[in-house]
């Protein structure tokens, strides 16, 4: 029988807590532990990925950078944009990887079709586009053959830092986000269509959503 999946409603929350979070609950969660999604905001920070290359980081200036264990290049995170790490044991759902990631670009899109916007992922460029401006960025790490952090979607944000990056490796990549798009976006409502989305995606039929970590 298939455990129920929790979706935690965290609010803003620093970024390095949260990472130590996400690898202690990977390494010790059991086969009968219900997999989590988190989903927060974090204040202003740039993640480099393992793969990170350091010219990618135009001026950070007074911006904190963290190097971190996902996959993928640099990014930035910020107030308005909604960040969901997903931790799922991918043998009991029996998908790979890849599986994971078109999971996480397809929920984006519903999402973004739920809000009159038009978006699509790209095969050689992981990610949800739109007009070839980039809405979401993905990145991932597995350990015991479950996975860590996940995504970022711009909902309502100041996005200036991005011209501070090569986004995601790319130069000259441009940065778009939902409200630019949607003046009715609102982050409250993408947060529970995430959540849904991302639960019907994974094959759960409904997410238990708790505010915080009880």
């Amino acid at each position: 029988m298939q455990l129920d999946l929790i979706c935690r409603d965290l609010g803003v929350i620093d970024y390095a807590d949260t990472w130590e979070r996400m690898k202690e609950f990977t390494q010790t969660r059991s086969k009968d532990d219900a997999d989590e999604i988190w989903l927060l905001e974090h204040p202003p920070l740039f993640t480099q990925g393992q793969a990170g290359k350091e010219e990618h980081l135009l001026a950070p200036g007074n911006i904190p950078v963290i190097q971190v264990d996902r996959g993928g290049q640099v990014t930035y995170h910020g107030p308005g944009q909604l960040v969901a790490y997903v931790m799922v044991d991918l043998k009991r759902l029996g998908i790979g990887v890849r599986d994971l990631v078109s999971v996480l670009e397809n929920s984006v899109v519903g999402v973004l079709a739920m809000n009159s916007i038009d978006a699509y992922p790209k095969p050689d460029a992981p990610g949800v586009y739109v007009t070839e401006q980039k809405i979401a960025s993905l990145g991932l790490r597995v350990r015991r053959g479950c996975s860590f952090h996940g995504l970022a979607l711009n909902v309502d944000m100041d996005l200036t830092p991005f011209n501070r990056i090569n986004p995601c490796g790319y130069q000259g990549l441009q940065m778009v986000d939902m409200k630019r798009l949607n003046q009715n976006a609102n982050l409250s409502n993408v947060k529970v269509q995430l959540a849904n989305q991302l639960a019907e995606h994974l094959g759960y039929s409904n997410p238990t959503i708790q505010q915080g970590w009880s």
